[in-house]
């Protein structure tokens, strides 16, 4: 078993992303992933993936982000792993990889957000991975 982590930058590789991506954003089509996607990178949006086997299993997107609370960090937007790839340690393998990235790049901290609903994910970034929840976030459609 081959484990390889990639930052994906092609359309290409996007495509190859989109049947693990879908998972968790279920609304998105492919038209509108390909639209988001390209706004998203101008915006400095990363999407990385990791591979087993030249097989994406588990990918994350995520931006360098500046403020007061947080100073340099990445912010994650996404991480899924392919559901018949669950509970194999993928995602921890991903997130351990960007730890790592976001430390030799200068960020200060990595972030997130959880659905409210997710609580098994939570347990995972705070039991498994040394998280701890410190606020809540909100939002407001326009």
């Amino acid at each position: 078993m081959t484990i390889t982590i990639k930052h994906l930058t092609t359309q290409q590789e996007w495509m190859e992303a989109y049947c693990i991506m879908v998972q968790l954003r279920t609304e998105l089509t492919v038209e509108k992933y390909l639209q988001l996607l390209k706004e998203m990178t101008q915006d400095g949006y990363m999407l990385f993936a990791l591979y087993e086997n030249k097989n994406i299993v588990a990918v994350a997107g995520l931006c360098w982000r500046v403020n007061f609370y947080s100073e340099r960090h990445i912010f994650v937007y996404d991480l899924v792993t392919d559901e018949a790839n669950r509970s194999r340690g993928y995602g921890e393998k991903l997130l351990h990889y960007l730890h790592q990235w976001g430390k030799e790049n200068g960020a200060h901290y990595i972030a997130l957000e959880s659905g409210i609903q997710r609580g098994s994910a939570h347990r995972f970034y705070e039991d498994r991975l040394g998280y701890e929840k410190w606020c809540y976030s909100f939002r407001k459609a326009m």
